[in-house]
């Protein structure tokens, strides 16, 4: 396992879509599905603490990750691979305001963009969507078989850690 942290800027924007068709994902460049559990951990003010299991191809792996929000569309993230071991003593630290995120998580490429969808079993209609942009000037070009509901970039009700205290109710 690497001691080495990531760190780096996130410049992302998240939107509710209407649920999406699986086939159509699949058939996407660099596609892939994997499970994720996520839990936060107590830390200090303007940051988030978090830690990850993350399930794809048969494989799990563990982070811990350090957030802090620089303005709604990006933050400094620092993340560092951990131990199943670690993320057990860990998760038994869980801010007790909270709760463990659990999602499926289907990632591609198109037109040269980062997709991730997040979908949760508190939803049936709904999921998250959020693409990486390499700088704040660039456009998304959203695939044609997606349909926004809505723009929630710097919403913190649609944060993973907002969702862990109070999951908002399913729009469309």
């Amino acid at each position: 396992m690497s001691e080495k942290s990531k760190i780096g800027i996130e410049i992302e924007k998240k939107y509710i879509i209407k649920m999406p068709n699986p086939a159509l994902l699949q058939a996407q460049e660099r596609y892939d599905v994997s499970r994720i559990v996520q839990i936060y951990l107590p830390c200090a003010t303007g940051e988030t603490l978090r830690i990850r299991s993350r399930e794809q191809n048969g494989i799990t792996t563990y982070t811990k990750t350090r957030k802090i929000r620089i303005d709604k569309m990006s933050s400094t993230e620092i993340e560092k691979e951990i131990s199943a071991e670690e993320f057990d003593s860990l998760s038994r630290q869980i801010l007790s305001t909270t709760r463990p995120i659990m999602k499926t998580r289907y990632t591609f490429i198109y037109k040269s963009q980062l997709f991730e969808i997040d979908v949760y079993p508190e939803w049936t209609r709904t999921a998250i969507m959020e693409t990486e942009l390499d700088s704040r000037e660039r456009t998304v070009d959203f695939p044609e078989f997606l349909k926004i509901v809505k723009d929630v970039t710097g919403d913190k009700s649609y944060s993973n850690r907002g969702m862990s205290q109070t999951f908002p109710k399913e729009q469309l």
